[in-house]
């Protein structure tokens, strides 16, 4: 008890600052937290809008276009009902590179580091692509008859044009906004396909060969040609792909990016592009 007493006269007899001091060494953790600046992020939110460039390969697939136009030209004959000479695959897949240019406009809004957005994407360009060609000849028989066939078909597609309707997600670090997105595509193509089946209907049994008037006279020569086409066709698709933005000032960034786009088909034709490109833009 009289250490207490001893102790409490000591303090008492301190001046009140020394008092203070004592308190604030021997009892620092009664301060509570430490205040520390905001936290800072660059600014993304907002409309923006810009420019673009690109250099796309557009692959298109030709190898089930001809069966509509081959089975309407022999829609009556028993070559096509047993034979099923329309599902013959006369062309196949291709591709072509081509540049391209555009804009595009949209809206971004910011939690903190993430960015959610909304984007309108547009871009002409003018990929002309030519199918290869791969004529089949068969002899067949059909309805009691032998056929001598050869099925030849052409195609081209070309794309002029096509604008995406965005979705956008990406977190910021620093200066730089790397981002994922995923869209619906809306585009133009124009497209022309051709068929033509020709051949020698041989009633002959059993089959004369070579089939000719002249040692067959019952021998019949035969050719079918057809053919479709369209322009200012609308495409529709979905795309998905990703980039990233950078802030060269406060309201204007650099873009870089890589997209792929799978459009539905079209008169059975079949086609996609994988796309690289850059463009800059404003932050309004």
């Amino acid at each position: 008890m009289r250490w207490v007493v001893i102790r409490a006269l000591v303090i008492l007899a301190l001046p009140s600052g020394a008092f203070a001091a004592d308190l604030s060494g021997d009892f620092d953790v009664l301060r509570g937290t430490q205040p520390v600046g905001p936290a800072r992020f660059a600014n993304w939110a907002g409309f923006y809008g810009g420019g673009q460039f690109s250099y796309g390969d557009a692959n298109v697939n030709f190898s089930n276009a001809t069966q509509p136009l081959v089975a309407f030209s022999l829609r009556e004959l028993a070559l096509e009902s047993e034979d099923s000479v329309s599902q013959w695959q006369v062309l196949g897949k291709t591709g072509q590179d081509a540049i391209g240019y555009g804009g595009f406009f949209g809206y971004n809004m910011q939690w903190q580091d993430m960015i959610l957005g909304v984007e309108l994407n547009y871009t002409h360009t003018a990929m002309k692509v030519v199918s290869s060609q791969t004529p089949i000849s068969r002899m067949t028989s059909a309805g009691g008859d032998t056929y001598d066939v050869t099925v030849n078909g052409s195609g081209t597609f070309n794309i002029t044009d096509f604008v995406q309707l965005r979705a956008r997600a990406g977190w910021i670090f620093d200066k730089y906004l790397p981002y994922g997105f995923a869209g619906f595509v809306l585009g133009r193509a124009n497209y022309n396909l051709s068929t033509l089946v020709s051949g020698q209907q041989n009633p002959s049994t059993p089959p004369v060969v070579p089939c000719n008037t002249v040692i067959a006279p019952s021998c019949v020569d035969f050719s079918f040609a057809n053919s479709a086409a369209e322009s200012n066709a609308l495409l529709y698709g979905i795309s998905a792909g990703g980039g990233i933005d950078v802030a060269l000032t406060p309201n204007i960034f650099g873009r870089a990016e890589l997209e792929y786009i799978q459009f539905a088909p079209i008169s059975h034709i079949v086609s996609s592009i994988a796309s690289a490109r850059v463009g800059a833009g404003i932050k309004f």
